[in-house]
């Protein structure tokens, strides 16, 4: 019986690690729940799994969560902040940790379970976006296991030989890595219609069941320069091992291209139980509750190459990731502020990427040495992003 914490319960890859979990139940234990503010949704989870720990990470929400939690009858304790995510991510008890929050938000308790050398599920992909070398030295000096979920990163992982050497791709005999997207919703609209699309549009994604963020992100493939940012930092890649490939269908979810001329790729449905499944019991398999590929109704596979001018954000994170750890840090806060003006009807979406460019170009390079420096520079570029975003504001008013 392992014991699990699920960070960000509530978002769609922790209800999803619910699902698998409760699927499961000789094998695994619900230890902590944790949510931002959705209270009545971390409730009605609680009732489910019946966890030791929940935790709320806005402390403004404690008093009326605890009077629902009274009302509800479940024998749970309640915590909140910040310090109370991390406890419960580094709790002796804890086996499992899934890194489901959303952001930037999910730095510090993700470090938290490294560096208490716990099994780390992670789906939050900009913990390495932001701090990289740091996060891969403290998982090794901790014995964390990191295995990535994010659906690319967990499909390259599949893929890779058992002997994988982290950094050497040639020791391997591997060519390249092949990192696959669906392209988002205005794969085909018109470029000079770009910037009319509004937040519902951005957030009807042609495949995939996620939060509203992320789906922003899909649409400007911000997503997947977070992810080619991650890949370099999980596998100990170059930029120039690393290629982007748009996929429409996401059923081939990457790939890993061999020296002989081989390609492994992974493949299913896209349902991210399906990689939290895989990381939950690896080396072992068990059912996700996925419904396996019918080859017969898949249709046809097509592939192609992703447009700079419509998807200048990748482009963006390619050369952030070139630069190093301080410009990957500020391009990921400038986005999480530009995408939230986004979502709030502050800004098109064609100047999300504008906000993210004239960041970075105000932002100058600088040495971040520890945790504490990474969230001071991450605050810092976060007040220069929304500085932009209010003086577009001004503009259009």
């Amino acid at each position: 019986m392992q014991n699990i914490c699920i960070l960000g319960a509530t978002g769609s890859i922790g209800q999803s690690t619910l699902d698998v979990v409760l699927r499961h139940p000789s094998e695994y234990r619900v230890f902590a729940l944790t949510a931002h503010s959705q209270i009545d949704k971390l409730i009605e989870q609680a009732r489910l799994c019946q966890p030791k720990y929940l935790v709320l990470s806005d402390d403004a929400n404690y008093h009326e969560a605890k009077q629902a939690l009274l009302t509800s009858g479940i024998k749970t304790e309640l915590l909140s902040g910040a310090q109370a995510l991390a406890d419960v991510a580094s709790a002796d008890e804890v086996d499992v940790v899934m890194a489901a929050i959303v952001g930037g938000a999910g730095l510090l308790p993700t470090i938290a379970a490294v560096k208490a050398g716990k099994k780390v599920l992670l789906a939050n992909k900009e913990s390495l976006v932001m701090s990289g070398e740091l996060f891969i030295h403290a998982a090794k000096e901790h014995s964390a296991s990191i295995l990535p979920i994010d659906s690319e990163h967990n499909a390259i992982f599949q893929c890779l030989p058992s002997d994988f050497q982290y950094g050497d791709l040639s020791a391997s005999g591997i060519s390249s890595i092949l990192l696959t997207g669906s392209g988002g919703p205005f794969r085909e609209t018109p470029l000079n219609k770009l910037s009319d699309m509004t937040p519902a549009e951005a957030c009807a994604h042609p495949n995939w069941d996620m939060g509203r963020k992320i789906s922003v992100d899909s649409a400007t493939m911000m997503n997947k320069g977070l992810e080619f940012i991650e890949a370099r930092w999980l596998f100990g890649l170059q930029s120039s091992d690393i290629k982007v490939v748009l996929h429409p269908q996401s059923i081939i979810h990457s790939m890993v291209q061999y020296c002989d001329g081989s390609v492994l790729a992974q493949m299913g449905n896209p349902d991210m139980r399906t990689p939290i499944a895989h990381g939950l019991a690896f080396p072992k398999r068990i059912d996700s509750g996925v419904k396996p590929l019918d080859f017969q109704t898949i249709g046809q596979f097509s592939f192609g190459e992703p447009e700079p001018a419509r998807y200048p954000n990748l482009y963006l994170a390619i050369e952030a990731s070139n630069a190093g750890q301080y410009a990957t840090t500020a391009l990921n806060a400038a986005n999480e502020v530009a995408v939230a003006a986004f979502l709030d009807g502050q800004i098109g979406f064609t100047q999300i990427s504008q906000v993210n460019q004239e960041c970075l170009a105000q932002m100058a390079g600088c040495q971040l040495n520890d945790i504490e420096a990474v969230v001071a520079w991450d605050h810092e570029c976060r007040s220069q992003a929304q500085q932009i975003v209010s003086s577009y504001s001004r503009e259009a008013s």
